[in-house]
């Protein structure tokens, strides 16, 4: 067997340059062979810079390569689904950016595909990886919160660039399929299952036409969680805004930075147990700034090498798609909407 997994990446969009491709090259059961680019200049200039071996004129030329084990695909959300695919018919492995698609359909159709090929596939999801979720689920699974009741979660970003992706709505912008992605999931992780119905309301620019502001209600029967996401509100910094609390029958958790670090920063995870005052914990966890891009490359291509590590099948995207659906249809109509199984 292989000792380390090796990797080809399809375009060299900001998040693949400046996080998943060094993250590739530091993770040690990882190596990054291949980069292609539709605009060769570019991806020439791209591998010299980071010393990536080979480079191909086109998504199709890497694909067929056979020194491939698996492929990370960056593209525009509008995309991921045509080229996961594709990857998975040429026998790769995949880890594609979210959201894996934009549509619950197209996301079957990439399960479908999966259990034909036997190939691996997940929606990267970087956050996941981070110590402090593998510590939210010990501290639940403790009992220190009694039983979890509701989750709240909030992220929001000054997303202003007309030629961001973000602020087209035919390649998936919005801030639903952005930052809603990440706070569905995360509501579903915490509670293990879907919401069994929901209720939104969307604010929309009026020139980008996408989803500016969105806030939802998850029904999960006997509990519930609530989430605010925003491309137009909040910080400008490099990194969102972000807020995410756990709220239980006996205490409560909260995370200070608990998704998406473009910077590996030390983050903070208080509990407050039935003991606790207001918003003063009990209990604080405080973990060391960590490049989940690494981790998350360093565990999926373990994975793939045959250690016993976590994984996410992208059942959990079918999930996190056909309530973003739902929450689209929910604001257009003004009522609850059931979430499709």
């Amino acid at each position: 067997m292989a000792s380390t997994i090796r990797w080809g990446v399809l375009g060299a969009a900001a998040i693949a340059t400046g996080r998943t491709m060094p993250a590739i090259q530091a993770a040690p059961s990882a190596t990054l062979l291949a980069l292609a680019s539709r605009d060769l200049a570019k991806g020439r200039r791209v591998a010299a810079e980071l010393g990536i071996p080979h480079v191909h004129a086109s998504y199709e030329a890497l694909l067929a390569d056979p020194a491939i084990d698996a492929v990370y695909v960056p593209l525009p959300n509008q995309l991921h689904f045509e080229w996961a695919l594709k990857a998975l018919q040429a026998g790769k492995h995949v880890l594609c950016e979210k959201p894996l698609c934009i549509s619950a359909e197209q996301v079957r159709q990439l399960c479908a595909e999966r259990d034909r090929s036997g190939k691996h596939i997940e929606e990267g999801f970087a956050f996941r990886n981070h110590p402090q979720w593998a510590k939210l689920d010990e501290v639940i699974a403790a009992g220190t919160l009694g039983d979890v009741r509701s989750v709240h979660a909030t992220l929001a970003k000054q997303f202003l660039d007309p030629a961001d992706v973000r602020n087209n709505p035919d390649a998936g912008g919005g801030a639903l399929y952005d930052l809603g992605s990440y706070a569905i999931s995360a509501c579903n992780l915490v509670f293990k299952r879907a919401p069994a119905r929901v209720v939104a309301t969307l604010d929309r620019d009026p020139n980008f036409r996408i989803d500016r502001l969105s806030s939802a209600l998850l029904d999960y029967g006997d509990r519930h969680a609530a989430f605010t996401v925003g491309t137009q509100a909040g910080s400008d910094a490099w990194g969102t805004h972000q807020q995410f609390s756990v709220l239980g029958s006996r205490g409560w958790l909260r995370m200070n930075f608990a998704f998406a670090h473009a910077r590996p920063t030390a983050s903070q995870l208080e509990v407050g147990d039935a003991s606790s005052v207001g918003a003063f914990p009990t209990t604080t966890y405080t973990f060391e700034p960590a490049n989940h891009y690494l981790l998350q490359v360093e565990r999926f291509s373990r994975l793939l090498l045959g250690d016993k590590v976590p994984s996410w099948p992208i059942e959990d995207a079918l999930d996190t798609m056909r309530t973003i659906e739902a929450l689209f249809t929910s604001a257009r109509q003004d009522s609850w909407q059931d979430v499709a199984r």
